[in-house]
């Protein structure tokens, strides 16, 4: 049996539980050793055969994980962050179809979650942004030109921005030509819930100076928006005393100001 498990953004004890748990069991670990925090595989048991699929092509990967299934052993692919993003594992489950090898997926936190903890931010706050768009530069993986940086822009919400850190000029000059303004607010956060995280605060103009002046240079997440100011927005609906639900009525306090 193979599991593909989400790793979490980086702090060690910031993977699941069941991923936790998963990780003790295996026999064999293939982790994403450029991006997974290393200290997790302090949880592995004795014995645990460990690769660095950062080495290793797609085809390495899957023989060592056929390899281990031919023995019976019980195999963690374990992935940075959340394996559904940006994570290369649909054509790993692809292979594992083809062969005929069971796998589970274990979800994880992922680092927009993480880099919005250390920002202490809200990507949807009401009546400035209800979307969060998840996205990344072309690079050596292309974008499909309607999910361009500067067709995102155009909605002005609140975007996430992966694997970009090494393409800011450029970034920024998309944003704005998208619609954002030059002063809207953005932060770059570096290797989010790691020991050396970093922050960055800055405009969208900004942004390539920023972290020139940071020394950032990759592993770092792009949060630009108006919610990046965190400031503006209105009272959310939920906790109001005028709104009821199946669980809360109106409060006392606003039924007396009707009567």
């Amino acid at each position: 049996m193979v599991y593909i498990v989400g790793a979490g953004p980086g702090a060690e004890d910031l993977i699941t539980v069941r991923g936790a748990r998963l990780l003790k069991e295996a026999d064999v670990v293939i982790y994403a050793g450029s991006l997974v925090n290393p200290g997790l595989l302090k949880e592995t048991k004795a014995g645990c055969r460990i690769y660095n699929s950062a080495v290793m092509t797609l085809e390495e990967v899957v023989d060592a994980i056929r390899a281990a299934e031919e023995r019976g052993l019980m195999t963690v692919r374990l992935h940075t962050g959340d394996p559904c993003l940006y994570g290369a594992v649909r054509e790993q489950m692809d292979a594992m179809d083809s062969l005929g090898i069971a796998y589970e997926v274990c979800p994880g936190v992922s680092s927009f979650c993480g880099a919005a903890a250390a920002l202490k931010m809200e990507y949807t706050l009401p009546g400035i942004s209800q979307s969060a768009v998840i996205t990344r530069m072309a690079g050596r993986t292309p974008v499909p030109e309607r999910e361009s940086i500067r067709s995102w822009a155009a909605h002005r919400s609140t975007m996430v921005i992966f694997l970009s850190a090494g393409l800011l000029g450029e970034l920024s000059r998309e944003l704005i030509a998208g619609g954002y303004e030059r002063t809207d607010p953005a932060a770059i956060v570096y290797k989010a819930t790691w020991p050396d995280e970093k922050i960055v605060r800055c405009t969208i103009e900004e942004l390539e100076k920023a972290a020139a002046e940071a020394g950032i240079k990759k592993t770092a997440l792009i949060i630009a928006g108006p919610a990046a100011a965190q400031t503006g927005y209105g009272r959310s609906m939920l906790y109001h005393p005028e709104f009821t639900t199946e669980y809360r009525g109106k409060s006392t306090a606003e039924k007396g100001k009707k009567e």
